[in-house]
């Protein structure tokens, strides 16, 4: 399966607040380790912040500055956070990203993040370290609009997250998927699904008013199907851009995408209404016994009425956000500076374990981030070879119009998120349509959003190339490597297993034939009519 998609490296969202106010808007977040049980079947250490969990919304209005000040009291593990889909023009080192655009902050160490917010929408926050936010660490970021075109359309606001959940943490289960006795990349299959953090979620709602709900996907790996029994909704944004208004009966969100929608509710208040979440699970390689992979809440008119059980749905029928247009009507980028083809795969190294490939390079963090090598690197900066051999680079100029071609040969489905950017969605084709080959038609104002489904020191350096080099920046010993690529044909160890296999098989097929070609002695025969008889219940 393919994607093609644009963006332009100039400022891609104007901002919609009017100028001359904004406030500072200030977090303090003590991160630490807590107990949580939201599933009700089991209890596990979990990520909180100030001793809560579920964690805090962040919310801000276009235009303001937002200060968040990060102090890591896990004790035993670094973290970070990023912002999801905050471009951060101007402030990368703001990002959170760490091995990229900053270090990560160790254990007992604070960090202060900085920065403007100047795009209103749905967002999110989480850790952008050692694959650790599904502990816990993600939470929603809102930024709200004054001026938004569909401010006049509703009465009140409503966040709900979904999310995949696990009872082993991340510290178990990512060394066991990254392993060799799991070679073919299956991937952890999910405990539970979450609504707000929580099953069986009640949402008091009142007759005749229309409410956004701000929608998002803040699992790890299951995409989420999510419909409201015997209600539609109607789309207003994605991942922080606005849209012509859409109808549907039904979501799909991918992981890290987020949803924003009107939904009117009814004029009486007889009945409440299930709404559910229900984990996609053709992307499991295989579905536990017992699993539930469903979520309910409901839609409270009336809190003296019962709850009712959601009907169950044979198939899946969610809106295709391909189809969707912006509402400010960005055209179609033309005239391409740059096209950037990524083919992506999932393959074995050498160390037998299963990983993600573009290009037939997997990543691994370099020894110094990524954006401290560009600010230490001087003239060198332009040059992709100083990243590294695993960072997979590309050097682009400012103001580009910059084409992706994104070529999936896995089967299984990949949400793909670019950072500081949206971008616009100009092709996508059928599934095990092949490479793309650019005879497509592109829509004239095609779909945007940023994430898109594909079916103390820490003795950390700070300056150099990848490596951590800064005397010779093209010399790249002592980078961090990923295991060598399984060879073509056979290793010397491979050959002498093979020979002693063949080998020890002959051995036994010799002695097998030796045995069957003996003679049977009486005492054999004896015991043998002997189990005859009692098998058949007959006589000799």
């Amino acid at each position: 399966m393919l994607s093609a998609v644009s963006f332009s490296t100039a400022t891609i969202l104007s901002c919609l607040v009017s100028l001359g106010w904004s406030a500072t808007v200030t977090y303090d977040f003590n991160i630490t380790w807590v107990i949580s049980n939201p599933d009700g079947a089991y209890e596990r250490p979990t990520i909180g912040i100030n001793g809560q969990w579920p964690l805090p919304p962040i919310r801000a209005t276009v235009g303001d500055q937002v200060v968040i000040n990060v102090m890591n009291q896990l004790g035993n593990e670094t973290t970070s956070l990023h912002f999801h889909g905050i471009y951060q023009n101007g402030s990368a080192e703001m990002d959170g990203t760490a091995g990229v655009s900053q270090c990560g902050i160790p254990p007992g160490n604070s960090f202060t993040y900085n920065f403007k917010v100047e795009q209103p929408g749905t967002y999110w926050y989480h850790s952008h370290a050692i694959g650790q936010y599904p502990d816990g660490l993600r939470g929603p970021f809102i930024v709200h609009d004054p001026a938004s075109p569909f401010t006049d359309m509703y009465d009140e606001e409503i966040v709900l997250t979904l999310s995949d959940w696990y009872h082993k943490s991340m510290a178990v289960l990512i060394p066991s998927y990254i392993n060799v006795a799991n070679p073919t990349g299956a991937e952890p299959i999910p405990d539970a699904t979450l609504l707000n953090d929580a099953q069986n979620v009640s949402v008091s709602v009142e007759p005749g008013k229309t409410y956004m709900i701000r929608i998002i996907n803040m699992g790890s790996f299951a995409g989420q199907y999510l419909w409201f029994e015997d209600h539609s909704m109607s789309i207003i944004e994605v991942d922080g851009i606005y849209t012509e208004p859409a109808e549907t009966e039904m979501l799909y969100l991918s992981v890290a995408q987020r949803y924003s929608v009107l939904l009117t509710t009814k004029n009486d208040t007889s009945s409440n209404f299930a709404f559910v979440g229900s984990m996609d699970q053709d992307m499991f390689d295989h579905v536990p016994v017992g699993l539930n992979p469903n979520a309910t809440g409901w839609l409270v008119y009336d809190s003296s009425e019962k709850l009712p059980p959601p009907a169950l749905l044979g198939d899946f029928y969610p809106f295709d956000d391909f189809t969707l247009v912006p509402h400010d009507g960005e055209t179609l980028l033309e005239n391409v500076d740059h096209s950037v083809t990524l083919n992506f795969m999932m393959g074995n190294l050498v160390n037998g374990a299963n990983y993600g490939f573009f290009n037939d390079v997997t990543y691994v963090t370099p020894v110094v981030p990524t954006l401290y090598t560009v600010l230490s690197a001087g003239n060198a900066a332009d040059d992709v070879a100083i990243y590294g051999s695993n960072t997979n680079t590309f050097i682009l100029e400012k103001d580009e119009v910059v084409e992706i071609v994104l070529n999936s040969a896995d089967t299984g489905k990949h949400p793909f998120h670019l950072h500081g950017h949206n971008f616009q969605v100009v092709a996508r084709s059928a599934v095990d349509a092949g490479a793309y080959a650019g005879n497509v038609s592109l829509s004239p104002v095609p779909m945007r959003r940023d994430t898109f489904m594909v079916c103390a020191d820490q003795n950390m350096p700070h300056s150099g190339n990848a490596a951590g080099n800064t005397e010779d920046l093209y010399d790249l010993s002592g980078e961090n490597v990923s295991a060598q690529p399984i060879p073509d044909g056979f290793t010397t160890k491979g050959i002498v297993a093979l020979v002693f296999s063949c080998i020890s098989g002959a051995v036994g097929i010799a002695v097998i034939a030796w045995y069957g070609m003996g003679e049977i002695g009486a005492h054999d025969m004896a015991a043998a009519r002997r189990a005859v008889i009692e098998l058949t219940g007959g006589s000799s």
